[in-house]
């Protein structure tokens, strides 16, 4: 399956969406390095309001599920603040190797400083383009991005992407907003985020905008079955989806067939 996002790509003054906005393609990287620039500083703090803690639980979810081992080499895409790199890189120990990457520099110094604050400091930082990874083919055990998928402009392309850094039988791992599995908490999650989240954007970050775009992005983001269908096209195997907090958040695992 092709996203309509991948289709907008191959069309002259095609555009694609920003949150519920059309925007043309070449536009929305800029818009989204925008609104994380704005948010870095408060990125962690907003996480635990916003989630009321719990994203912590979904990460824990993540790094279990990913069954990283010793001498093993894992890149962290969109990898943000570090938390996934940071327990990765206690799991690897020294043989092993850990890659934080994001394509926002405000958000890659929020890490560098955090990671050194924890006692981090042999992990390398590498400023990325999910959709055009500068690695080596096959150079990867694992490979994770937590929340960032969905501000990936081609996201078939940055599947592929990753797909050719995994070693064949490596492991991709998508944690993402998804689609909740009921009605009514649908309903509860939609009166959240369109009410909640720009109030606190607003009184916690000084950004109601950033916040009202990440509510918007989530909506626009594809459900469980289309993603899992994407990484399937995009060369994966074995994909599972796990669904965390009836389906707010899902983790899709798959793994490179060759």
């Amino acid at each position: 399956m092709v996203s309509e996002d991948a289709k907008s790509q191959d069309k002259p003054g095609s555009t694609t969406h920003f949150g519920f906005q059309q925007v043309p393609v070449g536009e929305k990287r800029q818009r989204v390095a925008g609104v994380f620039d704005s948010v870095a500083s408060k990125y962690d703090v907003m996480n635990d309001l916003m989630s009321f803690g719990v994203h912590r639980l979904w990460k824990r979810f993540v790094i279990d599920l990913a069954g990283v081992r010793a001498g093993e080499k894992v890149l962290d895409v969109a990898g943000g603040t570090g938390d996934l790199s940071r327990e990765f890189s206690k799991q690897v120990g020294p043989r092993g190797l850990v890659v934080l990457s994001d394509i926002n520099a405000a958000m890659l110094g929020e890490g560098r400083r955090r990671l050194a604050d924890k006692g981090v400091v042999n992990l390398p930082i590498v400023q990325a383009n999910a959709e055009m990874l500068p690695f080596a083919e096959e150079s990867f055990d694992c490979i994770t991005i937590g929340f960032g998928l969905r501000n990936v402009t081609d996201k078939d392309k940055a599947l592929r992407s990753m797909c050719r850094a995994l070693k064949p039988g490596g492991r991709l791992l998508v944690l993402e907003f998804s689609k909740p599995t009921s009605q009514t908490l649908s309903k509860i999650y939609d009166q959240y985020s369109f009410k909640l989240l720009p109030l606190m954007g607003r009184l916690v970050a000084n950004d109601e905008a950033s916040y009202r775009y990440l509510a918007e992005s989530i909506r626009m983001h594809p459900d469980q079955q289309t993603l899992k269908s994407m990484m399937d096209a995009a060369g994966f195997g074995r994909t599972q989806v796990y669904n965390l907090t009836g389906g707010v958040v899902a983790v899709h695992r798959g793994f490179r067939i060759e």
